[in-house]
């Protein structure tokens, strides 16, 4: 067997190691959950430098605006293809049509509660959906990414967890079917 290019002969322990892993059945979790498991990590990392509470949420840095600024993307791609799935026919391009899908097909979206029980948080990361076409979280994102010179103390704590808590509510929503089945894995460790 080969590994890393090197030739072992059948009985030794990386040989019997390698014909282990050809046993481990491949896991179908989809990417976006993986990115989705990257940036709650990233938040549990950097808990160990600012505490993870609300008397914190306007504390900015860099690394809040890059967990910002990741979230916000990703949630752009989840959110289109959660609305193409649920709405084919129907184009949407911008966060006003994912509003109008999503809530057309459940009016309580923005009613939606994410619980981080370590912190002692509860989140309602798509609550401005009850009267606004944007999240708190995702005007901060535009301002911090076209205007950053004036706004970057808007890429702070309280905007990088709503905006990681809106994607986690969307992929719950987008795999549905696979987290009711327990199948995406690795499970979250902050976000409930």
């Amino acid at each position: 067997l080969l590994a890393g290019g090197i030739c072992f002969p059948q009985g030794h322990r990386i040989a019997k190691f390698s014909a282990r892993l050809k046993m481990i059945p491949k896991n179908n979790t989809p990417i976006h959950w993986h990115y989705f498991i990257a940036l709650e990590n990233d938040i549990s990392q950097f808990s160990r430098f600012l505490e993870i509470a609300e008397s914190n949420f306007s504390s900015y840095s860099i690394e809040l605006g890059r967990i910002l600024f990741a979230a916000a993307s990703e949630i752009d791609v989840v959110a289109k293809k959660y609305c193409h799935k649920i709405e084919p026919n129907f184009t949407a391009d911008n966060i006003g049509n994912y509003k109008t899908i999503i809530t057309k097909h459940h009016p309580d979206f923005n009613t939606i509660k994410v619980h981080l029980p370590k912190f002692g948080l509860t989140l309602t990361p798509w609550n401005k959906w009850r009267t606004d076409t944007q999240p708190l979280w995702w005007r901060a994102y535009t301002k911090v990414k076209y205007e950053r010179h004036e706004h970057f103390a808007e890429a702070n704590l309280k905007n990088a967890l709503n905006a990681v808590a809106a994607l986690y509510v969307l992929q719950i929503f987008l795999y549905r079917r696979e987290a009711e089945a327990g199948e995406l894995y690795p499970h979250p460790q902050l976000f409930l």
